[in-house]
């Protein structure tokens, strides 16, 4: 059973895509309590300072997917995730993912 689930999709520019790997980025690099802005909402949680990451890349019937997750426990009240303010939630305690789609493209 999933305590949290937030998920998000939406087309972004690619400069819209990087602001926001920028904004993960930071939080990770603070750690602790962070805000991450999501479109019309805040997502708040706690980072700590370990944690597992994955990064999946693939190429599908000429589109490629790039799918950047980072899991940690909750455990010992280590860790928390809380619902955008903007009442969209849907979170999974299984933490931060970042993905972005686009359409391959021929070199």
């Amino acid at each position: 059973m999933t305590d949290l689930k937030f998920e998000q999709k939406r087309s972004l520019s690619r400069v819209e895509a990087a602001d926001q790997l920028a904004a993960l980025a930071d939080a990770l690099r603070k750690g602790g309590d962070a805000e991450l802005e999501l479109g019309a909402g805040t997502l708040s949680l706690r980072i700590p300072d370990e944690l597992r990451g994955e990064l999946e890349f693939e190429v599908d019937d000429g589109e490629v997917e790039l799918e950047i997750e980072f899991t940690w426990s909750t455990a010992r009240g280590s860790t928390k995730a809380t619902a955008p303010t903007d009442g969209t939630a849907k979170t999974a305690t299984k933490a931060s993912r970042g993905r972005k789609r686009a359409a391959a493209k021929p070199a």
